[in-house]
């Protein structure tokens, strides 16, 4: 374990609240476990962490993201994203095997939502190789990493790659798993704040699962 991370495990410890923790992992499904702080408080003390000892250096970045999501407690994921996007300036362009581990490990729509619009989404921008990496996510057996191809480009506004975007969304719109028909819907209900005449179009000419279209469609009819 990195060593940054220990006055960081100290400060968690002292704001533990057992019966919060139980509740929180039930609304998590009992995947993971949690030291029941609330995220008004865990930002609190994020900032005074981060205040005290600083982000962490680039040549460290990796090993503590990981030693972070090797933790029992999700609120220690949950940091680790903050310092990853905290420390952008300082990234390399090496960064998508980590993102691709975050992505796969300790799975779930708050990781993985927080890795792809935020983080890879941002990696592509700056270092490129977008249709590369996503292009090998959307094929992938783990639809963690098809729903990341999905979202990774929520943050792109006018930006978005359109023609990639709903080639993507037609290779998984026959899928049943909700955490794809989501996405489809999130992802094209984001695109229609900048391009709604595109938006209608495609859902019209496109067959999708009912919860994809009332996503995509709930802000534009």
């Amino acid at each position: 374990m990195h060593p940054y991370i220990k006055p960081l495990e100290k400060l968690f410890k002292s704001k533990a609240d057992p019966e919060r923790a139980e509740k929180m992992s039930q609304y998590m499904r009992n995947q993971f476990k949690y030291w029941g702080i609330m995220s008004p408080v865990r930002k609190e003390l994020e900032r005074e962490f981060i205040g005290e000892y600083g982000l962490p250096e680039a040549k460290d970045l990796k090993k503590i993201s990981k030693d972070l999501w090797t933790l029992p407690q999700r609120e220690y994921q949950y940091t680790a994203l903050l310092l990853l996007s905290r420390t952008k300036r300082r990234w390399n362009d090496d960064m998508i095997p980590l993102f691709e581990y975050l992505i796969k490990t300790k799975s779930w729509w708050d990781t993985v939502d927080g890795v792809a619009p935020s983080l890879a989404g941002y990696y592509f921008r700056k270092f490129g190789g977008t249709k590369e990496v996503t292009g090998r996510w959307i094929e992938s057996d783990n639809f963690w990493f098809r729903r990341a191809a999905i979202i990774f480009q929520l943050k792109y506004r006018h930006n978005t790659d359109e023609k990639l975007l709903y080639s993507y969304i037609k290779k998984c719109n026959h899928e049943d798993e909700f955490f794809i028909r989501k996405a489809i819907g999130w992802s094209l209900r984001e695109y229609a704040k900048w391009n709604p005449q595109s938006v209608k179009k495609f859902v019209a000419s496109t067959k999708l699962k009912p919860l994809s279209v009332r996503e995509a469609l709930k802000h534009i009819g």
